[in-house]
């Protein structure tokens, strides 16, 4: 699945959960806008941009490479997409909860808001 203004929010929150599964860092971030704001929810802004979005996921994909995040519950309203995710750095490492909150426009993710 690739980004495009044609993908529902939903079908856009799957294929970049997909891509990110399969640590297919170009297919990832080509569900993202450019301008793509990540945040902590209630929090400040952690990356700005898409050339910083990359950087950090080069680093997380090269720090974790079994890292997998499995979708336990999704929510969609409008352009909206949250996601109850499991993810687990690897079968000895870490696992956590997190919940991402997807604000699409012009068929990308233009914004992420996470809570873990």
């Amino acid at each position: 699945m690739s980004a495009n203004t044609q993908l529902s929010p939903v079908d856009i929150a799957q294929g970049q959960l997909d891509a990110y599964n399969a640590q297919d860092l170009d297919a990832h971030c080509a569900f993202f806008a450019d301008d793509i704001t990540v945040s902590d929810l209630n929090g400040g802004v952690t990356i700005q941009g898409i050339e910083a979005y990359r950087a950090k996921y080069v680093q997380v994909f090269a720090d974790f490479p079994n890292n997998r995040a499995r979708l336990v519950n999704r929510i969609n309203v409008g352009n909206t997409v949250i996601d109850h995710e499991d993810v687990s750095r690897g079968p000895d490492g870490p696992t956590f909860q997190v919940i991402a909150i997807y604000t699409i426009a012009g068929g990308k993710i233009a914004r992420v808001d996470f809570a873990k």
